[in-house]
């Protein structure tokens, strides 16, 4: 997780990287294992971030994710 400095409007980053698998693997895992709820007292915007890597090829392809979490009021 990566938290803004308090005086910033950026968002919250919750990042999750995987490799060999695909980006939406990562987001699902931060949401079944519930990342976010570390952030539970966070009043700004939160950003999921999957990054998938492929470890085995030579110039390492890569693909991301970011879904924006709808914060309930």
């Amino acid at each position: 997780m990566f938290l803004p400095l308090p005086h910033t409007e950026k968002p919250a980053l919750v990042v999750e990287l995987k490799y060999d698998k695909n980006a939406e693997a990562a987001i699902r895992q931060i949401k079944d294992r519930q990342y976010t709820q570390a952030l539970a007292g966070y009043a700004g915007e939160i950003l999921l971030v999957g990054i998938n890597y492929e470890r085995e090829k030579k110039d390492k392809p890569h693909s991301c994710v970011i879904e924006r979490v709808k914060k309930e009021q």
